[in-house]
Protein backbone atom coordinates (compact mmCIF):
# COMPACT_ATOMS: atom_id res chain seq x y z
CA UNK A 1 0.00 0.00 0.00
CA UNK A 2 1.59 3.32 -1.05
CA UNK A 3 1.93 6.00 1.56
CA UNK A 4 -0.16 9.12 1.10
CA UNK A 5 2.92 11.20 0.35
CA UNK A 6 3.90 8.94 -2.57
CA UNK A 7 0.44 8.66 -4.11
CA UNK A 8 0.33 9.90 -7.70
CA UNK A 9 -2.82 11.82 -6.75
CA UNK A 10 -0.79 14.22 -4.59
CA UNK A 11 0.81 15.70 -7.68
CA UNK A 12 -2.64 16.70 -8.94
CA UNK A 13 -3.87 18.40 -5.77
CA UNK A 14 -3.56 22.02 -6.99
CA UNK A 15 -5.05 21.16 -10.36
CA UNK A 16 -8.19 19.69 -8.80
CA UNK A 17 -8.53 22.52 -6.28
CA UNK A 18 -8.65 24.94 -9.22
CA UNK A 19 -10.84 22.81 -11.48
CA UNK A 20 -13.20 21.72 -8.70
CA UNK A 21 -13.62 25.28 -7.44
CA UNK A 22 -14.33 26.43 -10.98
CA UNK A 23 -16.93 23.70 -11.43
CA UNK A 24 -18.63 24.64 -8.17
CA UNK A 25 -18.64 28.38 -8.93
CA UNK A 26 -19.90 27.87 -12.46
CA UNK A 27 -22.68 25.59 -11.19
CA UNK A 28 -23.91 28.52 -9.11
CA UNK A 29 -23.62 30.83 -12.10
CA UNK A 30 -25.74 28.44 -14.16
CA UNK A 31 -28.55 29.00 -11.66
CA UNK A 32 -28.38 32.69 -12.58
CA UNK A 33 -28.55 31.74 -16.27
CA UNK A 34 -31.64 29.62 -15.61
CA UNK A 35 -33.23 32.54 -13.75
CA UNK A 36 -32.66 34.64 -16.89
CA UNK A 37 -34.28 31.91 -18.97
CA UNK A 38 -37.31 31.94 -16.66
CA UNK A 39 -37.53 35.74 -16.77
CA UNK A 40 -37.21 35.87 -20.54
CA UNK A 41 -39.50 32.91 -21.05
CA UNK A 42 -40.64 32.93 -24.62
CA UNK A 43 -42.98 30.53 -26.34
CA UNK A 44 -40.12 28.23 -27.37
CA UNK A 45 -38.74 27.78 -23.84
CA UNK A 46 -40.28 24.62 -22.46
CA UNK A 47 -39.37 22.27 -19.62
CA UNK A 48 -38.34 19.76 -22.29
CA UNK A 49 -35.96 22.29 -23.88
CA UNK A 50 -34.44 23.13 -20.50
CA UNK A 51 -34.05 19.40 -19.73
CA UNK A 52 -32.25 18.94 -23.04
CA UNK A 53 -30.06 22.05 -23.09
CA UNK A 54 -29.95 23.68 -19.63
CA UNK A 55 -29.84 20.91 -17.07
CA UNK A 56 -26.89 19.07 -18.68
CA UNK A 57 -24.71 22.12 -18.09
CA UNK A 58 -25.29 21.88 -14.34
CA UNK A 59 -24.64 18.14 -14.50
CA UNK A 60 -21.31 18.67 -16.33
CA UNK A 61 -20.15 21.31 -13.84
CA UNK A 62 -21.21 19.02 -10.99
CA UNK A 63 -19.33 16.11 -12.57
CA UNK A 64 -16.17 18.23 -12.61
CA UNK A 65 -16.69 19.00 -8.93
CA UNK A 66 -17.27 15.29 -8.20
CA UNK A 67 -14.14 14.16 -10.06
CA UNK A 68 -12.15 16.81 -8.21
CA UNK A 69 -13.53 15.61 -4.88
CA UNK A 70 -12.82 11.97 -5.73
CA UNK A 71 -9.23 12.70 -6.68
CA UNK A 72 -8.70 14.96 -3.68
CA UNK A 73 -9.88 12.34 -1.18
CA UNK A 74 -7.19 10.62 0.87
CA UNK A 75 -7.45 7.20 -0.78
CA UNK A 76 -5.10 4.63 0.76
CA UNK A 77 -4.80 3.01 -2.71
CA UNK A 78 -5.99 3.85 -6.20
CA UNK A 79 -8.57 1.03 -6.04
CA UNK A 80 -11.23 3.17 -4.38
CA UNK A 81 -10.61 6.11 -6.66
CA UNK A 82 -10.85 4.02 -9.83
CA UNK A 83 -14.16 2.52 -8.73
CA UNK A 84 -15.62 5.92 -7.90
CA UNK A 85 -14.34 7.44 -11.15
CA UNK A 86 -15.60 4.47 -13.15
CA UNK A 87 -19.07 4.81 -11.65
CA UNK A 88 -19.01 8.53 -12.42
CA UNK A 89 -17.90 7.92 -16.00
CA UNK A 90 -20.55 5.25 -16.54
CA UNK A 91 -23.25 7.48 -15.06
CA UNK A 92 -22.07 10.29 -17.36
CA UNK A 93 -22.25 8.10 -20.47
CA UNK A 94 -25.78 7.01 -19.55
CA UNK A 95 -26.77 10.61 -18.84
CA UNK A 96 -25.28 11.79 -22.17
CA UNK A 97 -27.46 9.21 -23.96
CA UNK A 98 -30.49 10.53 -22.06
CA UNK A 99 -29.64 14.08 -23.14
CA UNK A 100 -29.52 13.01 -26.80
CA UNK A 101 -32.94 11.44 -26.41
CA UNK A 102 -34.31 14.59 -24.75
CA UNK A 103 -32.80 16.85 -27.42
CA UNK A 104 -34.40 14.76 -30.17
CA UNK A 105 -37.82 14.75 -28.49
CA UNK A 106 -38.11 18.42 -27.55
CA UNK A 107 -39.81 20.68 -30.09
CA UNK A 108 -39.04 24.16 -28.73
CA UNK A 109 -35.71 24.54 -30.51
CA UNK A 110 -34.16 23.03 -33.64
CA UNK A 111 -30.56 22.04 -32.71
CA UNK A 112 -27.76 22.81 -35.15
CA UNK A 113 -24.44 20.97 -35.50
CA UNK A 114 -22.77 23.05 -32.77
CA UNK A 115 -25.55 22.05 -30.35
CA UNK A 116 -25.08 18.35 -31.14
CA UNK A 117 -21.31 18.76 -30.75
CA UNK A 118 -21.44 20.46 -27.34
CA UNK A 119 -24.51 18.73 -25.91
CA UNK A 120 -23.95 15.21 -27.23
CA UNK A 121 -20.67 14.34 -28.93
CA UNK A 122 -18.19 16.06 -26.59
CA UNK A 123 -19.94 14.96 -23.37
CA UNK A 124 -19.91 11.33 -24.62
CA UNK A 125 -16.20 11.74 -25.34
CA UNK A 126 -15.49 13.24 -21.91
CA UNK A 127 -17.49 10.71 -19.90
CA UNK A 128 -16.25 7.80 -22.02
CA UNK A 129 -12.66 8.97 -21.47
CA UNK A 130 -13.31 9.19 -17.74
CA UNK A 131 -14.68 5.65 -17.74
CA UNK A 132 -11.75 4.30 -19.77
CA UNK A 133 -9.14 6.09 -17.66
CA UNK A 134 -10.74 4.78 -14.47
CA UNK A 135 -10.41 1.25 -15.84
CA UNK A 136 -6.69 1.73 -16.44
CA UNK A 137 -5.85 3.90 -13.42
CA UNK A 138 -4.20 1.14 -11.35
CA UNK A 139 -2.02 -0.12 -14.24
CA UNK A 140 -1.16 3.20 -15.90
CA UNK A 141 -1.68 5.89 -13.27
CA UNK A 142 0.31 8.67 -14.94
CA UNK A 143 -1.41 8.38 -18.32
CA UNK A 144 -4.82 7.76 -16.78
CA UNK A 145 -4.55 10.84 -14.55
CA UNK A 146 -3.78 13.01 -17.58
CA UNK A 147 -6.81 11.57 -19.42
CA UNK A 148 -9.02 12.21 -16.36
CA UNK A 149 -7.69 15.78 -16.17
CA UNK A 150 -8.45 16.26 -19.87
CA UNK A 151 -11.96 14.89 -19.44
CA UNK A 152 -12.54 17.20 -16.47
CA UNK A 153 -11.36 20.24 -18.41
CA UNK A 154 -13.45 19.21 -21.40
CA UNK A 155 -16.57 19.02 -19.22
CA UNK A 156 -15.72 22.41 -17.72
CA UNK A 157 -15.27 23.98 -21.17
CA UNK A 158 -18.45 22.33 -22.46
CA UNK A 159 -20.34 23.87 -19.56
CA UNK A 160 -18.81 27.30 -20.15
CA UNK A 161 -19.66 27.13 -23.85
CA UNK A 162 -23.23 25.98 -23.22
CA UNK A 163 -23.84 28.64 -20.56
CA UNK A 164 -22.53 31.34 -22.88
CA UNK A 165 -24.62 29.96 -25.74
CA UNK A 166 -27.74 30.10 -23.57
CA UNK A 167 -27.08 33.67 -22.42
CA UNK A 168 -26.41 34.93 -25.95
CA UNK A 169 -29.52 33.14 -27.23
CA UNK A 170 -31.60 34.86 -24.54
CA UNK A 171 -29.99 38.23 -25.27
CA UNK A 172 -30.65 37.91 -29.00
CA UNK A 173 -34.16 36.61 -28.38
CA UNK A 174 -34.90 39.62 -26.15
CA UNK A 175 -33.38 42.03 -28.67
CA UNK A 176 -35.46 40.58 -31.51
CA UNK A 177 -38.69 40.28 -29.49
CA UNK A 178 -39.70 43.96 -29.57
CA UNK A 179 -39.23 44.11 -33.35
CA UNK A 180 -41.35 40.97 -33.79
CA UNK A 181 -44.01 42.32 -31.45
CA UNK A 182 -44.14 45.59 -33.42
CA UNK A 183 -44.63 43.68 -36.66
CA UNK A 184 -47.48 41.60 -35.26
CA UNK A 185 -48.97 44.44 -33.24
CA UNK A 186 -48.85 42.52 -29.96
CA UNK A 187 -47.48 43.93 -26.72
Amino acid sequence: MPEASTSPLNLWENFYVIVGSSGAALTGLQFVVMALVAEAQRQNTTPETIDAFGTPTVVHFSAVLLVSAILSAPWPTLAGADLALGASGLAGVVYAALVVRRARRQTGYQPVFEDWLFHSILPFLAYGSLLGAAATLARYPETSLFVIAGASLLLLFIGIHNSWDTVTYIALDRTNAPAEEKKTGSS
